[in-house]
């Protein structure tokens, strides 16, 4: 049965594409209005079995609408993937580049508050005398 977790050569690659697509965007080589005065997180990048496909989570700061964001940096994927190869050029093939937002980020903030609700924090004080008496 086939793992489904990456491999060690995907994560690799994918941390150097990470690296890569970030410098590329720091550089602020793109000239779209849906990316002006907006500064553009790469958190991960995962990479396709056969290393064809990479699929850059972005979280873009400074800006409430980050689907506008991610589609322009979409429409941009192609000169992004010519800017990034010399970067990549130990490279067999160039991967072609697709843009998610990263909500991870927004998942972690609502376990932060479920865990500072009132409801939650009575559990855990109960649990904590609970084992304070054994």
């Amino acid at each position: 049965m086939p793992s489904s977790a990456p491999s060690q050569r995907q994560l690799r690659v994918g941390e150097q594409v990470r690296h890569a697509i970030a410098q590329a965007l720091q550089r602020g080589e793109l000239n779209d209005e849906a990316l002006a005065n907006t500064v553009i997180s790469v958190s991960e990048v995962r990479m396709s079995p056969d290393l064809k496909i990479a699929t850059a989570y972005v979280s873009p700061l400074g800006t409430a609408d980050k689907e506008t964001v991610v589609a322009a940096l979409n429409r941009h994927a192609r000169f992004l993937r010519g800017r990034i190869t010399p970067a990549l050029r130990q490279m067999k093939y160039m991967p072609e580049l697709r843009f998610r937002v990263d909500d991870s980020f927004d998942n972690f903030n609502k376990i932060d508050q479920l865990l500072k609700s009132p409801e939650v924090a009575r559990d855990l004080k109960d649990d904590d005398q609970n084992e304070g008496e054994n």
